[in-house]
């Protein structure tokens, strides 16, 4: 056994617990990597990046370069979807050890240095003198810059095992969301007639809630009323009936045919179909008869269904994950999601994961991702901070988010810096969807047209990706009750008759065109807080690949507010600079410094800047 090495590897980043879970990038999107690296004595280490794709034998390395204080860094740009792995190899450089003592020691005078050439001379195999008597090795040539020979890594050590980086699709990282109900738009086909429009306003995916079967039995009513009608439709959410289950089309809705249809158009535009992946049943499910022993049982025998009080589910019965028979329920669920994979579908928003096991969501995901790499999964995860980003370190590609329960000035910014900093932002993708089914704030309830476009813009300028849902452009607002987040009316009980035609679709168009051409909305991590010194306004830049975006917005849809954008000198913007409003071409100057900001409702209620150069 030879001597143990004398190379320390340490703080590794990023790292997801000890290397538990993977590091989640993008294909295209760089990875920093950087350590802690020294040896004891004053020898020269050296070190490099190691990466490879999971399962294959070469490694590429990719040099760390000295941060100085033993810190190292490199940075590597994965090429490919999938499972890929890093390491860091640390050594000793011998010759460049050697030769910083003989520099020290010529540097101070130092004439007799014959010793320490014959010592060199030996890391070369030089060991005699060459014809003619002259030295093997001299001063001039041993200080020679351009003399670096390679010699056999010395302590050559490397962290203790292989560390994992998962690789998704862009559209993981980036993109903008439209939910709708296909049932208040003419089913499936009445969907594909509306591709065009939704790729012209910059939507990059369509989210479908489910389009299964509906059950009759404690079907909803109208606003949740428990009796239905004749008419009554039912909760897309209450999956399965007589013409099947989960891998079945609802027949006012369309066909199979009809959905790879859909998929196959969406996806000539530019445009994804996601589908809802909602783990549960309705009592007329096929599983109930063909896999009772699948679901939940009270003592007295009846079934159990589901509930999150105050809010009751009658017509939903959940699966029991820990049944006896558990691995061919597991096994059945991974099993949809490919059925549906095999028609077209790469994207899937999953309904309430944080009620699942933990255990199952990393066994399905995997077992997806080895079949394909491409597909993307988004988190309907309402639920503790911590399970959340246990759900994003296990595979989910993207997560729905807090985003529409912060609205003033100081949860913005908190919860922002909690999302792009630390080890959250190396696995948790946000997707700030600005309304949901479920979810209309008081905040939209209550503010007209102005508090749909503040969050409009803050949702699209704040996150990479970012989602709404249909009538938010048409600034729907009225509540199902007073102190309710449910709408009036809601689409998951009853049929709407649906338009692209709201007031808000102008604004929508400019910020997704916007988002597709400029680097700083594409990423999360490089935003800065400018201070406005009014609580109602928030100013905030994002830089990337030489582009700044200074967004401005007045929180506060009643009344006008006043105050300063004030631009850091860390931004590294000149003296003086001009921008242009994307949301109306309007210039402006602007200076590092203190720049005055007014916002009225009644005439605009953002500014979205783009720093176009400096001004004359």
């Amino acid at each position: 056994m030879g001597a143990p090495s004398r190379i320390q590897i340490q703080q590794v980043w990023p790292l997801l617990d000890c290397g538990r879970y993977p590091v989640r990038r993008t294909v295209g999107e760089e990875l920093r990597l950087s350590a802690t690296i020294f040896a004891d004595g004053h020898d020269v280490v050296r070190a490099a990046l190691c990466v490879r794709r999971a399962g294959a034998r070469r490694w590429l390395e990719i040099e760390l370069q000295p941060l100085g204080n033993d810190r190292y860094e490199a940075a590597f740009t994965p090429d490919a979807l999938g499972d890929w792995q890093l390491t860091v190899v640390a050594w000793v450089d011998r010759w460049a050890s050697w030769r910083h003592e003989l520099e020290h020691k010529h540097a101070a005078g130092q004439v007799d240095l014959s010793s320490e050439l014959l010592e060199g001379a030996a890391l070369l195999g030089r060991t005699t003198a060459a014809a003619g008597g002259t030295p093997p090795l001299t001063v001039e040539e041993a200080l020679d810059p351009a003399f670096a020979p390679t010699l056999p890594r010395e302590s050559e050590t490397a962290l203790a095992r292989p560390l994992p980086l998962a690789v998704d699709p862009e559209l993981a990282r980036v993109g903008a969301w439209y939910e709708l109900f296909p049932r208040s738009w003419g089913g499936l086909k009445g969907v594909e007639k509306i591709l065009p429009d939704l790729a012209a306003l910059g939507f990059d995916v369509v989210y479908l809630p489910p389009i299964h079967p509906i059950g009759t039995t404690q079907r909803k009513g109208p606003n949740n009323a428990l009796v239905a009608g004749p008419g009554d439709p039912g909760s897309p959410w209450a999956i399965g009936g007589p013409e099947g289950g989960h891998t079945a089309v609802h027949p006012q809705l369309g066909t199979l045919a009809d959905l790879e249809r859909l998929a196959t158009r969406a996806r000539e535009r530019g445009i994804e179909i996601a589908l809802d992946f909602a783990i549960q049943c309705s009592p007329d499910h096929p599983w109930l008869v063909e896999h009772p022993e699948w679901f939940h049982r009270r003592p007295d025998g009846t079934l159990k269904y589901a509930e999150n009080p105050p809010k009751q589910y009658q017509d939903i019965y959940n699966l029991n994950f820990q049944c006896a028979d558990h691995e061919a329920l597991w096994a059945a669920l991974r099993d949809v999601v490919l059925f549906w994979i095999e028609r077209g579908i790469r994207v899937f928003r999953v309904d309430n994961p944080h009620t699942k096991p933990v255990a199952f969501w990393e066994w399905l995901l995997a077992d997806v991702r080895a079949r394909h790499p491409d597909t993307i999964f988004l988190a309907e995860a309402f639920t503790r901070p911590a399970l959340m980003a246990t759900l994003a370190k296990c595979g989910f590609n993207q997560s729905y988010t807090y985003f529409t329960w912060r609205n003033t000035k100081a949860e913005l910014v908190e919860y922002l810096r909690q999302l792009t900093t630390g080890e959250l932002v190396e696995c948790y993708r946000p997707n700030f969807f600005a309304n949901t089914p479920d979810i209309l704030h008081e905040v939209l309830q209550e503010g007209g047209r102005p508090a749909f476009e503040a969050r409009l813009v803050l949702a699209a300028t704040l996150s990479p990706t970012y989602g709404i849902y249909s009538g938010f452009e048409n600034c729907e607002h009225v509540p199902l009750r007073p102190g309710s987040e449910e709408y009036l009316d809601s689409e998951k009980y009853q049929v709407r008759e649906r338009r692209l035609d709201g007031v808000l679709l102008p604004l929508v168009a400019r910020l997704n065109r916007l988002r597709r051409e400029c680097a700083p909305l594409r990423q999360l991590r490089d935003l800065t807080f400018l201070e406005t010194e009014d609580e109602h306004l928030i100013a905030y830049a994002k830089q990337a690949a030489g582009e700044t975006v200074i967004v401005c917005v007045n929180l506060d849809p009643h009344a006008a507010h006043e105050g300063v954008a004030d631009v850091p000198e860390q931004l590294g913007l000149p003296p003086t600079f001009r921008v242009r409003d994307a949301l109306d071409d309007a210039t402006y100057t602007w200076t590092t410094g203190r720049n005055y900001l007014r916002l009225d409702p009644a005439v605009r209620q953002a500014h979205v800047f783009r720093v176009e150069e400096v001004a004359s």
